[in-house]
């Protein structure tokens, strides 16, 4: 396939999610705000793991793989893979809610959490979000407090192996409380910040937010 190619077919992508976003496809109007129920509103549960992406899977190898964090932090650090294994390592299970209604249970994740990552770096009293860089270009969004809470980390690991290209590896962010476009996939940059500042889909027309108890599919 030919450059030219590829590129016709990620606007066509691109555009066909933001007619979603538009018509609110698949918004069901059922809210679950007390969690009774393990599969959100609207869902189907899946056994393999659909992958999704913006049409390119950039190519990073584990010795090129470098994480830089910074913004408003007392300590910006760069790091390779090699000094992010070296971190305290943790493990998780959690589950996978995609926006386009699929959703996976009991994943195993192995990484660093994100609460070892803000006690390394510090952010400063006026940082409010975390903006997540991509190496595809992808950027998306959460609140400070959202990349504090339980099970969130930076994961290498899935299902006892490395994650692979297509689903985000070398490193890719887990953000298992929010549908997983939350969750960016060849995470290169994490930003803290006092502003907010939508990402890629949440400029298309994709919720800012993005619980999928409450359905924030769409804005």
């Amino acid at each position: 396939m030919t450059d030219d190619e590829q590129e016709v077919i990620n606007r066509k992508l691109i555009a066909a999610k933001e007619k979603w976003a538009r018509e609110r496809r698949l918004i069901t109007g059922t809210m679950d705000e007390a969690h009774e129920h393990r599969l959100p509103p609207g869902q189907r549960e899946v056994k393999n793991w659909p992958v999704l992406d913006l049409g390119v899977q950039p190519d990073v190898t584990t010795g090129d793989w470098k994480l830089s964090v910074d913004g408003l932090v007392e300590n910006p650090v760069s790091l390779t893979l090699v000094q992010l294994i070296a971190l305290e390592q943790c493990e998780s299970l959690s589950d996978i809610h995609c926006v386009t209604k699929w959703s996976r249970y009991d994943n195993y994740w192995r990484g660093v959490s994100s609460r070892e990552l803000i006690a390394l770096v510090r952010p400063k009293a006026e940082a409010r979000h975390v903006i997540f860089h991509a190496y595809d270009g992808y950027t998306t969004n959460v609140a400070l407090d959202v990349f504090a809470a339980d099970g969130v980390m930076l994961a290498h690991s899935w299902e006892g192996y490395p994650i692979t290209r297509n689903h985000g590896g070398p490193v890719r962010v887990v953000i298992p409380r929010y549908y997983f476009w939350k969750s960016a996939k060849w995470v290169k940059r994490i930003e803290f910040s006092r502003d907010d500042s939508p990402g890629f889909w949440e400029e298309r027309g994709y919720h800012n937010v993005g619980d999928p108890w409450k359905e924030e599919r769409y804005d």
